[in-house]
């Protein structure tokens, strides 16, 4: 290789370094910087509406819904976060004890999505869940955790909990 071409290698292969580390170097700083997004908030009130069906994917999203109200910056906000998830659709069949719409593999998903429900409640979340969609879906109103209440239609909850001022997200 001659002399030319290896300066125009290294100046490749810097110009990538330089790349990747301000890529690296940005990520971190914006990855728990709330600055903007929290800018003059005093009180956070979420009402997270759930239908997600699948267990595994619940428990990755519900890793980001966990912390949406433990990262630092919120819980340093004036007021005590209120956060409340309303499920309907398909999640129900995941609330309930009945493990028949589930393989093992799912079940034990399943299980890990119900003790992260039930750690959100020690911590202060509401949960409440749509009978309408649990007779939809089949499911046994008996078997649904003790730490969710019930009611009768989750769209008005949703509705009721926005007029109430709480942002609402949306896990479909």
């Amino acid at each position: 290789m001659n002399t030319r071409n290896k300066n125009i290698t290294q100046q490749i292969a810097c110009l990538f370094f330089t790349v990747v580390l301000a890529a690296t170097l940005s990520t971190s700083a914006l990855a728990n910087g709330y600055g903007n997004a929290l800018k003059g908030v005093n009180s956070y009130d979420a009402v997270f509406e759930v239908s997600q069906g699948n267990p595994k994917i619940a428990n990755l999203v519900f890793w980001a819904v966990k912390n949406a109200y433990e990262a630092d910056e919120v819980k340093d906000l004036s007021g005590t976060p209120n956060v409340v998830i309303v499920f309907h659709g398909p999640v129900v069949k995941m609330l309930s004890s009945d493990r028949s719409p589930f393989n093992s593999a799912e079940w034990a998903e399943v299980e890990k999505f119900q003790t992260t429900l039930r750690q959100m409640k020690k911590d202060g979340v509401k949960m409440e869940v749509c009978l309408y969609a649990v007779k939809v879906f089949g499911v046994d109103k008996a078997t649904i955790m003790p730490e969710i209440d019930g009611v009768d239609n989750g769209f008005v909850s949703v509705i009721g909990y926005q007029m109430q001022d709480y942002a609402v997200v949306r896990i479909p």
